[in-house]
């Protein structure tokens, strides 16, 4: 290996690039903007052209070069394909037109009535909503258990378990679940588990290294990262399992659009860079929101007080993502003031973008949640998710610092 690569590697800088490589495979940074891609043989553009097309001509009955209709394959889909596949280190990938298309293509590929699910108690709701109010319609049921002590995951089997189901970090809460370990629990009751890596993506977390049969992703999120798309990915180790998902897909018709594709394959290409300035955003901002007097817990995997403090360094690659849940002292109405004076964060619903973003759990995305069961899987009344964007961190410390002495001058007993 050249000095001036052993320099590179020792200094740390390259982190994320490096530690997934495999022998004769080109680095995750790498990966990003080459993978997949191969210029136009026709006139040699860089840029994947965007197949807006329904239909293809065949030269004969049986006769197709891969493609006959757009609600099956499509090219510049393919593409996107091709590369998440060669990011995550999976035979394949399939496409969906959202994240929680993707979920719903997973559940009714590998379940049929009469299944059970565990998935972890705090979960995106979405997933609740498909658990609870549509898969449960036909006969799938699911218990939700706290996925963070394997203990409780065994305990969880049934005789008709199928599927475990979890989301680390977790949704808002950032509680973390070991992959490694529930993966054994798996494979030893021969269940099929699926990891939701959407917060971290395979720049920071590498689900299939750890045991994960498989990967989803809401792409909407990090993957695009620019708040421009809308879009889901599957991955499994096992082929036959894509090649199920993507039959499941057609059935369904919620193969993701080539727009959408092509934007986000050009979000891919700076995955890695957008990665680790949104942690180091994160880590700053989060020392910054231990120090004010109004927050009473600040939750971020990069603290060395937080709780699993010793489990992120061991599964997660070098940084921990762009994602703070940070609790304010007082009643509901603390938290939705002091999210309404903030000015350089964004009031929105999302994550994953170079926009921070801010939301309150408790009136927003599990407003619809009964307050005791929100508040037993940490989902209190001052929870705060704040989703740290690329802005200058300084800027961003300004506007969270000015909104908490908005707060702290009107609730001063709280103060």
């Amino acid at each position: 290996m050249p000095e001036a690569r052993k320099m590179r590697l020792k200094s740390g800088d390259f982190v994320m690039a490096n530690c997934n490589k495999k022998d004769n495979q080109q680095h995750f940074n790498s990966r990003c903007i080459h993978a997949g891609i191969q210029a136009d043989p026709t006139n040699g553009a860089l840029l994947t052209p965007i197949y807006q097309t329904t239909t293809y001509l065949q030269a004969s009955v049986g006769n197709d070069k891969g493609y006959t209709y757009s609600r099956s394959a499509n090219p510049t889909v393919k593409v996107l394909e091709d590369k998440l596949a060669q990011l995550e280190d999976a035979p394949s990938a399939t496409c969906f037109s959202t994240g929680m298309a993707a979920i719903s293509a997973l559940a009714l590929t590998v379940l049929k009535s009469g299944d059970h699910v565990i998935c972890s108690d705090v979960v995106y709701g979405g997933t609740v909503r498909l658990l609870d109010q549509v898969l449960e319609k036909f006969g799938v049921t699911a218990t939700y258990t706290d996925t963070s002590n394997p203990d409780n995951v065994k305990d969880a089997i049934q005789k008709n378990t199928k599927l475990i189901f979890i989301e680390t970090p977790a949704n808002p809460t950032l509680k973390l679940t070991d992959i490694a370990k529930v993966s054994q629990i798996s494979k030893k009751h021969d269940l099929i588990l699926a990891v939701d890596n959407t917060f971290l993506t395979a720049a920071l977390q590498r689900p299939f290294d750890l045991g994960a049969d498989i990967v989803i992703y809401s792409t909407t999120k990090y993957i695009d990262g620019h708040n421009a798309t809308v879009g889901g990915a599957i991955l499994a180790k096992d082929e036959s399992l894509n090649e199920a998902f993507r039959y499941t897909r057609n059935c369904l018709g919620s193969i993701q659009s080539p727009f959408e594709a092509w934007l986000t394959l050009q979000g891919i290409k700076t995955l890695p860079l957008r990665l680790r300035q949104h942690s180091e955003n994160a880590q700053a901002i989060a020392r910054f929101l231990r120090t004010h007097h109004l927050v009473k817990n600040v939750y971020y995997p990069g603290l060395e007080d937080f709780p699993q403090y010793s489990l992120a360094k061991r599964q997660h690659q070098g940084a921990h993502g762009g994602i703070i849940a940070f609790e304010l002292k007082g009643c509901i109405d603390v938290g939705v003031d002091f999210i309404n004076a903030v000015a350089l964060c964004k009031l929105a619903e999302n994550l994953g973008a170079i926009e921070t973003l801010i939301t309150h759990p408790a009136t927003m995305t599990h407003g619809p949640i009964d307050k005791k069961q929100r508040e037993k899987i940490g989902i209190h009344d001052g929870l705060i998710r704040l989703s740290v964007g690329l802005e200058d961190p300084f800027d961003i410390i300004n506007d969270l610092d000015q909104a908490l002495d908005v707060v702290a001058t009107k609730y001063k007993e709280v103060a």
